[in-house]
């Protein structure tokens, strides 16, 4: 019985083809991800910004009713009210931003939880207010430094460990892969408007994870063809690198999409966003391990004899006369 093979081994795909085209239409959607993200801004969680979490369970029912808190809270005028469900189904959690000036008037955000405590008990004398949390401006911002600098901290060390572990230059092209797939995915929040927490930040260094070992497989494939093929010209090399771990790749890849979409379409509100990343991020970093890593090495000027020892006349002597004698 034969396997089955979703890409047949004489498989060619021409993709470096088309290198100069998809890298222009890249860096228009780094450059327009980048302006979104100054013009309209990125909608920030109560993670960053600040605010109050209230949590409710309604003692006399099975399930809370999210829609109309959502619906009733939302009308005091502080702003759209993340509701989640907290533990069990008749218990969630309110979470809203912090009103404007409450660092300074902290009698404003006790004035809100006030408002909010009351609009939760007008119409349900049996929910029980379990506990109200608050997170600060200046908590929040340092939680926003944080998640950026773990960001940064991580696309740099990999950018790293791949140059020790390959060259410069494989470096630069997997750290300009990282930053064009984090970017696009900022900008996809920008562009939503969905809220940008830490959970986010989390699907951000999930997906550097993902998009290095993608990098990684290619990059191996084409360090092994350079050694094989020292006299093949570099963008027919590396179409054959990229041919060659193609089965690998969209079985990875398509595995993850079926879990993610599944996740997008049917899970739960509360990680949307986490999923929504996700899911992009698989996209645009199996895009970017073949049109961003692998064409970056061509105008970084590798070719398949770039990293042979070059022999010095004193070596060459030694080996003649070793051959000779």
């Amino acid at each position: 019985m034969k396997l089955l093979k979703l890409v047949p081994d004489n498989t060619n795909i021409k993709f470096l083809r088309w290198r100069v085209p998809f890298y222009v239409i890249s860096l228009l959607l780094m450059a327009a991800s980048v302006a979104l993200v100054f013009t309209k801004g990125l909608n920030l969680g109560v993670d960053f910004v600040g605010g109050q979490m209230i949590r409710v369970t309604y003692e006399n029912s099975a399930t809370a009713p999210v829609a109309e808190l959502r619906e009733n809270v939302g009308a005091l005028g502080y702003g759209e009210p993340i509701i989640q469900q907290f533990g069990k189904p008749n218990e969630v959690s309110i979470r809203l931003k912090l009103p404007e000036g409450s660092d300074d008037q902290p009698a404003l955000a006790d004035t809100m939880t006030k408002e909010i405590i009351a609009k939760v008990r007008a119409g349900h004398a049996d929910a029980r207010i379990d506990g109200v949390d608050s997170v600060s401006g200046k908590v929040s911002g340092e939680l926003f430094r944080t998640g950026t600098n773990a960001l940064l901290v991580a696309m740099f060390a990999i950018a790293l460990y791949i140059w020790v572990r390959f060259e410069w230059q494989f470096g630069v092209g997997a750290l300009f892969a990282l930053l064009h797939d984090v970017t696009l995915t900022i900008g996809m929040f920008a562009l939503t408007q969905m809220e940008f927490d830490l959970n986010i930040v989390a699907a951000l260094l999930t997906l550097i994870g993902y998009s290095l070992n993608d990098t990684i497989v290619v990059y191996d494939r084409i360090r092994e063809n350079m050694k094989k093929y020292r006299r093949m010209p570099m963008p027919e090399l590396l179409d054959l690198s990229v041919n060659e771990t193609l089965s690998r790749t969209i079985v990875t890849s398509g595995s993850l999409l079926i879990t993610l979409m599944a996740l997008l379409l049917l899970g739960p509100d509360v990680i949307f966003g986490f999923t929504a990343a996700i899911t992009l991020g698989i996209f645009v970093g199996t895009y970017s391990s073949v049109y961003m890593a692998a064409p970056i090495l061509i105008w970084l000027k590798v070719t398949p004899d770039s990293f042979v020892a070059t022999e010095s006349d004193i070596e060459r002597q030694e080996r003649l006369a070793r051959e000779q004698g």
